[in-house]
């Protein structure tokens, strides 16, 4: 009886667990598809709803507001971080993922700049700021979720589900691209083309949200005891400043050399090095794919070893490797396969823990907030911004400076490693 008992309990955890890593990963595969779509279909948005006049200013224009929307993302962090930690972890993931997908639809059916004129290029903007907040919000929301759900002795692997459905839906974007250059024509692309995978991550996100709804509360959030919940949330944030600026040092880096990567190579390599674009995206796949396998092994090695030292090597790694992965990318599509998969083998070393890393740094009460926000505006800054500075230092012939920069950043992720706590195995309940 005893052991029937205990057998049903079993597979009721494994149930348990599995809907935690269904629902938290196909969410969060959509935000990231969503939000990288719009780097990979740059180019085709540029041409629909932005002046052709000057095809070079339409370009930036559309990296800029591709920095705008991160601007959004501090109060994503700090709106869906207050419902986290005030109302629960699982209502903020699931509002997040929905507007998320109400963001995509509207890139999905914005009008042309050649029929509206301006009007074009303010809807994109909307749209973009409305994914800021929606993602913004996901990513605090899910990780300290899936860091509070999972086994203490497990949590540094359970954490790179993060980059891997991330990662996921990156792909999924770029092979829905590369399928879609592949088989319709120039003209179908500019026309219509480039809204599919919009439309198509409105839908997803639509799903995603029910999936969600379905979900369990963490233990943690609703072990705390009401006053708890209800303490005022700022001077929470000014008492745990510490952590909030352990947060902003391990991302630094990481954000950068993951964006250039991680997301906009492929993009990159077929706008300025004039790679055919679709060799780029499907070297770009390749490239994921190396990401996603190497991110369990790094997530294991934590657990066994402890954070730190992964996060130390895997970001030192990244900053040796940088410059000669940048010196063999040229214009062959093996190139950018190679240094893609060479950077982001280091790169998911980072990548894989540091949900758990964050998660570990700070109490149940303000867990989501205390990530959400120095997490969001630390990206906003760095991350949002490299794609355009990028572009912007490669037209006037300094692409080396952004190189040093994204180094010198690594290089402060590897200074803050070596300053945080060694957080393995930590009890979350408190």
């Amino acid at each position: 009886m005893t052991a029937t008992v205990g057998a049903s309990a079993t597979v009721q955890i494994h149930k348990s667990h599995l809907r935690t890593l269904i629902g938290t990963g196909i969410g969060n595969a959509v935000e990231w598809y969503d939000w990288a779509i719009y780097a990979t279909f740059s180019p085709f948005i540029a041409s629909a709803l932005f002046s052709s006049a000057d095809p070079t200013s339409a370009v930036l224009s559309t990296l800029a507001i591709f920095a705008v929307g991160f601007v959004a993302r501090p109060f994503g962090g700090f709106v869906f971080g207050w419902i986290g930690d005030r109302i629960g972890r699982k209502t903020s993931m699931t509002f997040a993922v929905g507007l998320a997908a109400v963001g995509s639809l509207l890139i999905g059916i914005a009008p042309t700049f050649q029929a509206v004129g301006a009007f074009a290029s303010v809807m994109l903007l909307v749209a973009r700021l409305i994914q800021g907040l929606a993602h913004g919000g996901e990513l605090p929301s899910s990780q300290t979720y899936l860091s509070e759900m999972a086994p203490k002795e497990k949590r540094g692997f359970w954490a790179t589900l993060i980059y891997t459905s991330g990662t996921a839906g990156i792909l999924a974007g770029t092979l829905l691209g590369a399928i879609l250059t592949g088989v319709l024509s120039k003209a179908d692309m500019n026309a219509w083309g480039w809204r599919v995978p919009f439309l198509v991550g409105g839908a997803l996100g639509i799903y995603a949200l029910v999936m969600r709804a379905k979900m369990k509360e963490t233990e943690a959030f609703e072990a705390e005891a009401p006053k708890e919940k209800r303490e005022p949330m700022w001077p929470q944030i000014v008492k745990y400043r510490k952590q909030a600026l352990q947060v902003i040092g391990l991302t630094v880096g990481l954000t950068v050399v993951y964006y250039i990567w991680g997301v906009v190579a492929p993009s990159y390599a077929a706008s300025t090095l004039k790679m055919d674009r679709g060799a780029a995206l499907w070297a770009g796949v390749i490239g994921n794919i190396a990401f996603i396998a190497s991110l369990p092994f790094w997530g294991k090695l934590s657990d066994r070893i402890g954070r730190k030292p992964v996060l130390i090597v895997s970001s030192a790694g990244a900053a040796l490797l940088h410059f000669p992965m940048t010196w063999l990318l040229k214009d062959s599509p093996w190139q950018l396969a190679v240094s893609m998969s060479v950077m982001l083998f280091f790169i998911a070393g980072s990548a894989a823990i540091v949900p758990a890393v964050y998660a570990e740094l700070f109490p149940t009460k303000i867990r989501t907030v205390g990530v959400g926000v120095p997490y969001s505006i630390c990206v906003a800054v760095f991350g949002g911004t490299a794609p355009y500075l990028q572009t912007w230092l490669g037209s006037i012939g300094q692409a080396n400076m952004f190189n040093v920069y994204a180094v010198i950043l690594l290089a402060i992720g590897i200074a803050f490693a070596f300053m945080i706590p060694e957080t393995k195995g930590k009890d979350l309940t408190h």
